[in-house]
């Protein structure tokens, strides 16, 4: 069962988040929050694995809600997913550097997003590869960080190239191919790099990977 927190200013999109997710055997929401301080509070008495998170919401928005929640050592397990009704904004990338474990538009058809919730509690993927390379393409285009984050020397060089690939938006059978190795391989690669540079799941080690220069955005 995959406990579901609905962050929403709006009862009427609470009220249908919650009848879809609730229609499904193997979801169940546990609670909702008007705005960004009670979806923390309610983050900490109710501890669900996936937060559905608006990004614009009276007083504390979605993004400063996603930080105070993923810098929480007791917080750890959970995953936010961020809802947003602007697309392929500032938005997005804002809010997985501050911990999302990835987006989806508002608007997504029913099955998105019972599809994306189930990945997100997984922490599996940053949803769709597709979407992971539209993100790529849009909002890490700008210039490097003026202090590339620390950590590449911890990484062997077969676990960068796997880094490398899951911030081209590869998913796991894709590395496979791409590297001849299995894709139970491809996965532990995957996984020890994200225990090494202590990130919570593979949207946090695809902004690691531009955030310390192993990977060049592509420029327009």
């Amino acid at each position: 069962m995959i406990r579901v927190l609905l962050a929403d200013d709006q009862a009427l999109m609470r009220a249908g988040f919650r009848a879809l997710l609730d229609a499904e055997d193997h979801l169940e929401v546990v609670g909702e929050a008007t705005d960004g301080t009670s979806a923390v509070h309610l983050a900490r008495c109710l501890r669900p694995d996936v937060i559905l998170m608006d990004v614009q919401m009276p007083g504390l928005d979605g993004i400063e809600a996603t930080r105070r929640i993923a810098a929480d050592p007791d917080l750890a397990a959970i995953r936010v997913l961020i809802l947003t009704n602007y697309g392929l904004d500032s938005y997005v990338f804002a809010a997985l550097r501050a911990g999302a474990s990835g987006f989806l538009l508002k608007d997504a058809d029913p099955a998105d997003l019972l599809h994306a919730v189930t990945v997100v509690a997984r922490g599996d993927a940053l949803l769709a590869p597709t979407v992971t390379r539209t993100l790529i393409s849009e909002f890490v285009a700008g210039p490097p960080p003026a202090v590339p984050t620390a950590g590449r020397d911890v990484l062997t060089a077969r676990e960068q190239e796997v880094v490398e690939l899951v911030a081209r938006g590869l998913t796991n059978d894709e590395i496979a191919v791409r590297m001849v190795i299995s894709p139970l391989t491809a996965k532990t690669h995957v996984n020890r790099a994200m225990t090494k540079l202590h990130c919570r799941d593979r949207a946090q080690l695809v902004v690691w990977a531009y955030e310390s220069g192993l990977v060049a955005p592509r420029r327009r």
